[in-house]
């Protein structure tokens, strides 16, 4: 029997918290679902240990309910989470109070790659890519951050199976969460689940700076961002706040998707960022049985965007997700395993850019 994410929020909607009478959903302390077929996982907090044992037992008697075959609860003690505001406001405050200790990750000669993963439309898989490209490189042994600098739209946190928000140190400084080898940073973390960001330009891009100067990043051979679909505010912030990154653009084989992407193309020419290639998402169909490939979407939409923007074809991919298992504890619902087809191919992608920026000509 197949489950929804849905049917799991609302089977568990009535559980409320003693005190407050509020639903420990709404409160956001049953959190991060990620639902597969008939196997769940969630994290919960609780307040006291007699708590955590009747919580356990409630959900986990709600989830059998609806025909959940393996479940998995993570319990952490309520003291370590964050509830009750729109978003994370401490955290923030604190770490902006840190007094921008880290601006110095936007300078030329701090040594770190900037690249800028952007789309002309949504629903090309551009995010996919973006979480299995910093996987490929840290594989490679390059220290990564992501941001997920798509800040209406963020998605990161849960394409890679990210169950907990970043820790403040005592001095303010706000401690990106690490998975896959890549720290990563997202308004997801301070945002309650399913919650708009109703958010003007200003404050968008004072967001976007903040992730950068109150974070502590550490050392990083690449930065990469997850940029928001078009040629929008969030877009123009970062083409303005990070002269020398660079930008790759992601399309589907469809001729209409092509041309559109040739926008987000066109705007980073514009702004004078070079163009380190192009991505062809869901190139074609694979069939787990004989082999062959079927073009579901067409043919050459990337070749054509590549050729139009005077730059190379950096992979094809094929369309499918990762068989992951949510019991495996390394489980995303995005992220491609090492070894497997697509993620071969995007370690191939990660060379490629590797040596565009460490060979004695781009230096």
């Amino acid at each position: 029997m197949l489950i929804s994410r849905e049917q799991v929020q609302e089977i568990l909607q009535p559980i409320q918290d003693s005190e407050t009478g509020k639903s420990l959903i709404a409160l956001q302390r049953i959190r991060d679902i990620v639902v597969k077929e008939s196997t769940v996982r969630l994290s919960v907090t609780y307040s006291s240990e007699e708590q955590r044992v009747l919580l356990e037992g409630q959900i986990r008697e709600l989830l059998q309910a609806i025909g959940a075959e393996d479940i998995h609860i993570r319990m952490r003690p309520l003291e370590n989470s964050v509830e009750e505001d729109s978003y994370d406001r401490e955290k923030l405050t604190k770490g902006h109070a840190a007094g921008m200790q880290n601006n110095e990750i936007l300078s030329e000669g701090s040594g770190v790659h900037f690249v800028a993963i952007a789309s002309g439309k949504g629903g090309v898989g551009k995010s996919t890519v973006t979480v299995n490209l910093a996987a490929a490189l840290a594989r490679q042994g390059k220290k990564v951050g992501l941001i997920d600098a798509d800040i209406y739209g963020f998605s990161v946190p849960d394409m890679m199976g990210i169950e907990e928000g970043p820790n403040v140190t005592d001095d303010g400084v706000i401690i990106p969460v690490e998975r896959f080898g890549v720290k990563v940073m997202s308004m997801g973390f301070f945002i309650r689940e399913n919650s708009p960001v109703v958010w003007r330009g200003p404050m968008l891009g004072k967001m976007l700076r903040q992730f950068f100067e109150d974070v502590g990043w550490g050392e990083l051979d690449y930065m990469l961002l997850d940029l928001p679909p078009g040629t929008g505010d969030v877009a123009l912030d970062v083409h303005q706040m990070i002269p020398q990154s660079k930008e790759i653009i992601v399309t589907t084989p469809h001729a209409t998707a092509a041309f559109v992407a040739a926008r987000a193309g066109a705007m980073a020419i514009q702004t004078e960022h070079e163009i380190l290639g192009v991505v062809e998402n869901m190139a074609y169909y694979s069939c787990s049985h004989c082999g062959e490939k079927d073009y579901v979407f067409g043919r050459g939409g990337g070749g054509m965007l590549a050729e139009t923007l005077h730059t190379e074809l950096l992979g094809q991919l094929p369309l499918g997700g990762p068989d992951n298992l949510a019991a495996d504890p390394d489980f995303s619902p995005s992220v491609y395993k090492a070894g497997t087809e697509s993620a071969m191919i995007y370690d191939e992608i990660a060379a490629k850019i590797s040596s565009k920026f460490e060979s004695p000509a781009s230096r």
